[in-house]
């Protein structure tokens, strides 16, 4: 029987994974909710309301995003890149949206 020995380099994959899984899903599901507040066409409580119903499927596909991945590398790249470029859309729409 042909074993390998467990060490913490072993798990350290699949912890980083993990971490992206509950992390990086919130907050790219928390990033999302707010850039959706902006756009969808509603009173502001009703678009918040209706972006956050949404988060939760956001952060559903990012949980199942990470695990499928090839590597973890690329789990956390999905994560955040579309974070930062959410996040960047929701900086400058807030910024529209002061000097109007």
């Amino acid at each position: 029987m042909n074993t390998r020995p467990v060490t913490p380099r072993n798990h350290l994959p699949l912890f980083s994974r993990i971490v992206a899984a509950v992390i990086g899903g919130y907050l790219l599901a928390s990033i999302a909710t707010v850039f959706l507040s902006f756009i969808l066409p509603a009173s502001l409580p009703e678009a918040v309301l209706g972006a956050t119903l949404f988060s939760f499927a956001i952060y559903t596909a990012a949980i199942i995003w990470v695990f499928a991945a090839r590597n973890a590398t690329r789990a956390w790249l999905g994560l955040l890149l579309p974070g930062a470029g959410l996040a960047a859309a929701s900086f400058f729409l807030e910024l529209a949206k002061g000097t109007a």
